[in-house]
């Protein structure tokens, strides 16, 4: 009997041929999807609070590596990421997933977070879906299903309006929008790459190898940063839940995702991380939000429900 972890030799060939994937259901999401959905928006809209304290004494390389870190030494402790046996023919694909899904991304939101707030950064992650659908297709040679379709198009609207408050705050704002974008294109890319690996080996052994190659990548930035740091409790304990539950829970239950629904499916998980980064930033840290990116925000979450439609 074929499962998850044990495709067939047929499907196993033809997916380390190509770039990406179809996901193992196109049914409206159920319970399990809406459950890994809702587990890792609630933790990455939260990541963006926590790079923002770590950023108050410690330098953004300092927080990349350590957030890569903590999160390799969390999933450490499961046997089956240790354990699992990964070919040699499919570690090229798991180096290129742990740059564009571990090592860019988690060098930019630092960065970009020094000139926007975090609930912008988050609020920008809308614009995952997008790119990540866009790029399936391409990869996939297939347009996605009319649903999909009519999400993407609410879902740039929504991105749109987001994003215009940042357009008109200077050159650095600017800059740090456009950043955060860039790392929405690395992920919709990781995303793809990830779907066949997911079926071969599960998402923990995948994410932990990952993970640990990002560590490496990103070890010289962090080691520069440690000069440039203070270390406070507040700070390093932010940046330990960002890597203990950002870098670790959360990517595994989305890389799980991500194979049970596609690449483009699973992608809505950005659509709802707005909605948790923006009601911390506010509460937690007296961020200002323009009412138009509130706007923004409501065309996203009604984009993540079309895009979750059955269909492809």
């Amino acid at each position: 009997m074929t499962t998850l972890h044990e495709p067939s030799p047929g499907r196993a060939r033809r997916e380390r041929l190509s770039l990406t994937a179809e996901g193992t259901s196109a049914a409206t999401f159920g319970t399990t999807d809406w459950g890994l959905v809702l587990g890792a928006s609630a933790i990455w809209g939260a990541s963006f609070l926590f790079i923002a304290e770590g950023l108050e004494t410690l330098a953004p390389g300092l927080v990349t590596v350590l957030r890569i870190a903590f999160g390799w030494l969390v999933l450490t402790t499961v046997r089956r990421a240790r354990t699992t046996r990964v070919d040699r023919d499919d570690w090229p694909r798991l180096v290129v997933v742990s740059i564009v899904w571990f090592a860019i991304p988690m060098t930019i939101f630092p960065i970009a977070e020094q000139w926007i707030s975090s609930s912008i950064t988050g609020m920008l992650n809308g614009a995952l879906p997008i790119f990540s659908t866009g790029l399936a297709a391409l990869l996939l040679h297939r347009l996605p299903g009319r649903y999909q379709l009519a999400g993407i198009a609410v879902g740039f609207a929504g991105i749109v309006l987001i994003s215009l408050p940042s357009w008109q705050g200077g050159a650095r704002t600017a800059l740090g929008a456009v950043l955060v974008l860039v790392a929405m294109m690395s992920y919709a890319f990781a995303g793809n790459l990830m779907v066949p690996l997911q079926h071969r080996y599960g998402a923990l052994a995948v994410i932990w190898r990952a993970q640990l190659v990002g560590m490496v990548l990103t070890a010289p930035y962090g080691i520069v940063g440690v000069t440039e740091s203070t270390l406070a409790w507040r700070p390093v304990g932010a940046v330990f839940l960002l890597g203990t539950l950002g870098t670790g829970v959360a990517f595994v239950l989305a890389g799980t995702l991500f194979g049970r629904v596609g690449a483009s499916r699973g992608s809505i998980i950005a659509y709802l991380i707005p909605v948790v980064a923006l009601a911390l930033g506010v509460l937690l840290r007296d961020e200002h939000v323009e009412a138009i990116a509130v706007a923004g925000l409501s065309l996203a979450i009604v984009g993540a429900w079309l895009t979750s439609r059955a269909g492809r």
